[in-house]
């Protein structure tokens, strides 16, 4: 009998994590919440063969209101699929930013590659063009300054160190080589992604790199091939003349002794001959990347600290944020000094482009109110940190052992007063059950000997003999508690109802 119960809980299980992939596949919120609240575990489900979990699933199809249910569920958010992808590499192959943006603020690791050809998210996002995505993976490299690009090209004179920049990491993440040799700017160039090779460009990718000779990878232009090779090859018109502006030789040689004109040559791509044919005498202005964004490592530092998804909003707010006019203002714009809410300054750098404004820096974001440039953001003073709280995931009891007094629970509001001792709670290995703060009732008093329940039965609150018909209502309303989200405030009082008469009957035992 043993063994049927553990096989019938398996396909149970089996089951329900196949429920909670179809929801997080299709964007179900509601149904994915009520899974992940009768069972936590679920969100650690992985499909069988291709390994993929609910985040995977969310992350590819764009639903980043599952993705951060998922996160807060505490799901791994560095998981693998058999082909060693993250959600944050799916998210990027996809173009879903603000996937990206929720993943990134959850801090996601960027630098993770897959199995298959050691791509990472940067070069999945390259590859596909995905400009957006880019700018936020590299927002804890790049520093809100104003003459951040005149340091990245060398035009300052400045002698002084900047702490908070380390051009060398962003370096090393920009041109980071996959299978092969192969760059995000080599991806971008191959596949004509104009606003994509302009960002990487603007960011410090190198022109110089090439690719090697390496087993692994099939390259049918040769190793040794820079970008323009590439660009040479996927027959781009304005992406060559983007890399020759930028300073790429023509005359550079692969290890098939091809330049980039006889690259296009094989690859019929006659259009681009009088371009790869002759260097220009004259270097032609070069046009930036809209997709520089300064101000976001600020504003993902502020969202870090002190949240972003938690709504303030009161319908007697004095100060509403300008934008979404629902929640209260946290942070404010440098210069300009326009207040806004953690969430809209998020997509602000997130969503727009930067700002054309010649007298603004090069990377700043436009002012929805007065079109300056935001370089960076500042925490209001009455922001407060964000206080961390365990994730509440179902309606049902665990066992727990009273001790003194303590602070009044918050976490459920119930009509009992306010209690005079403290239960610090101890879940079992096993259960998918939810901690519940045990409380005084109006009419009966609780003793702590009466709190401990054993471990090998279903959670109770005291183990006395009662009525059976009694304790089964009991069970039948916890059960109906947890799978019923839709009255969740009827089952929750008819619970709490049967636990009150369940306790003034065991009283006397």
């Amino acid at each position: 009998m043993r063994f049927l119960s553990i096989v019938g809980n398996s396909f149970g299980c089996s089951a329900s994590g196949e429920r909670l992939v179809s929801a997080a596949r299709d964007g179900d919120l509601q149904e994915a919440k009520a899974l992940l609240e009768y069972n936590p575990r679920l969100a650690r489900y992985s499909t069988f063969g291709v390994r993929n979990s609910p985040l995977h699933y969310s992350a590819a199809q764009g639903h980043h209101e599952i993705v951060s249910l998922l996160l807060e569920s505490g799901v791994d958010i560095n998981l693998r699929n058999y082909r060693g992808q993250t959600a944050l590499m799916q998210a990027c192959q996809h173009g879903h930013w603000e996937v990206v943006q929720t993943l990134v603020l959850f801090r996601a690791n960027i630098h993770r590659a897959d199995y298959l050809n050691g791509g990472t998210a940067l070069h999945l996002a390259a590859l596909n063009g995905h400009s957006r995505c880019i700018r936020l993976l590299l927002a804890d490299y790049i520093p809100s300054i104003p003459d951040l690009w005149n340091i990245l090209r060398k035009r300052s004179n400045r002698e002084e160190s900047i702490s908070e920049f380390d051009e060398g990491a962003l370096c090393q993440v920009i041109n980071r080589p996959a299978d092969g040799g192969i760059t995000a700017l080599h991806m971008a160039a191959l596949n004509g992604h104009v606003e994509t090779l302009q960002l990487l460009l603007d960011l410090g990718a190198s022109l110089s790199e090439v690719t090697v000779e390496d087993g692994t990878t099939i390259d049918l232009i040769g190793a040794g091939s820079t970008p323009l090779h590439y660009a040479a090859c996927g027959g781009n018109a304005q992406c060559c003349q983007i890399l020759i502006a930028r300073g790429a030789c023509l005359a550079a040689e692969n290890a098939n002794g091809w330049t980039p004109l006889m690259v296009a040559r094989s690859w019929h791509r006659g259009w681009l001959e009088e371009i790869l044919s002759t260097q220009p005498e004259v270097q032609s202005r070069t046009i930036s990347s809209s997709y520089l964004s300064l101000p976001l490592m600020s504003i993902v530092k502020i969202a870090r600290e002190c949240g972003w998804r938690n709504n303030d909003s009161l319908p007697t707010c004095q100060d509403p944020c300008v934008v979404c006019l629902e929640r209260k203002c946290t942070v404010a714009a440098e210069g300009c000094d326009h207040e806004f809410c953690t969430k809209c300054a998020l997509y602000l750098c997130s969503m727009n482009s930067s700002s054309t404004v010649s007298q603004c820096p090069l990377g700043s974001i436009a002012c929805p109110l007065c079109r300056n440039g935001i370089v960076s953001f500042v925490k209001l003073p009455g922001t407060k940190p964000l206080v961390k709280e365990i994730a509440r995931t179902s309606l049902s009891l665990s066992f727990c052992t009273c001790s003194g007094e303590g602070p009044e629970p918050t976490s459920l509001t119930t009509p009992f007063y306010k209690p005079d001792f403290h239960c610090s709670r101890i879940s079992p290995l096993g259960s998918s059950f939810r901690s519940l703060s045990c409380q005084r009732f109006s009419s009966v008093k609780l003793n702590s000997s009466l709190c401990m329940g054993a471990p090998d039965t279903s959670p109770s609150l005291v183990p006395c003999t009662v009525d059976r018909n009694l304790r089964n209502h009991l069970a039948r309303c916890s059960r109906s508690g947890l799978r019923r989200s839709a009255s969740h405030s009827e089952s929750r009082r008819s619970w709490f109802s049967a636990l009150n008469q369940y306790v003034a009957t065991g009283s006397g035992c």
